[in-house]
């Protein structure tokens, strides 16, 4: 019997250009359900409460802006930035994301459940629960994050890595993972240890998670 060689896993892959945007000029012009805004700076803008659902950004940049509870749901970010946004509660299920970078968010509940991200990189901040629930990821990387519950249940990603994050509770039921790479990341508590097939971890993390996967196995441990 031929031994079977192991595959390499494949690492996101994210090259996208920084938006073309006038340093200094923003728009200030109200933003309403449906628009399309091209190449413009959004900068210390307070959306709280406010209805942005069904836009179209591109090439924009987000400076240092509030989402509390504004109404995301089917926007689309595509080659845009965000720097250092804030919400409470960010509601942005079912947005897309394509080649976006967003640094140091700080967001409390971030409802992503049902997005779709693509060529996304993720760096710093704090978010105490995302849900990314049902989403597909493709081509994404979070790094250095604090997450204190990250939800992906049901999700399915593909070359995706948690690099150096902190996180308290993952769940994983249902997932679906190809090339998921967990390696660095640091963990308190795990659900739905099934859903992390196809992804990759350290000797650490193995350690961590063989009591669930005992259980999982129904394997019994004596002495």
């Amino acid at each position: 019997m031929r031994e079977k060689k192991a595959v390499a896993a494949q690492p996101p892959h994210i090259d996208f250009p920084e938006p073309v945007v006038p340093a200094g000029e923003g728009n200030d012009r109200p933003i309403s359900p449906g628009d399309y805004r091209e190449g413009e700076l959004i900068s210390v803008k307070d959306f709280t409460g406010d209805d942005l659902s069904g836009c179209s950004f591109l090439e924009c940049r987000f400076d240092s802006v509030t989402l509390t509870d504004a109404e995301l749901r089917g926007s689309r970010f595509i080659e845009s930035v965000f720097d250092a946004p804030f919400a409470h509660s960010l509601r942005a299920a079912r947005t897309t994301w394509r080649d976006v970078r967003i640094e140091r968010p700080r967001w409390g509940s971030a409802e992503l459940f049902d997005a779709e991200l693509e060529s996304v990189h993720l760096r710093g901040g704090k978010i105490d629960y995302l849900n990314l629930r049902g989403s597909k990821l493709n081509n994404v990387i979070v790094e250095e994050c604090a997450i204190t519950d990250l939800d992906l249940a049901g999700f399915t990603g593909n070359r995706v890595a948690f690099v150096n994050c902190r996180i308290g509770t993952l769940d994983a039921t249902g997932a679906t993972c190809t090339n998921v790479d967990l390696r660095s990341s640091e963990f308190a508590g795990l659900h739905g240890i099934a859903g992390l097939a196809g992804t990759i971890i350290d000797d650490g993390q193995l350690l961590l998670f063989a009591p669930l996967l005992a259980e999982h196995l129904g394997l019994r441990v004596e002495n």
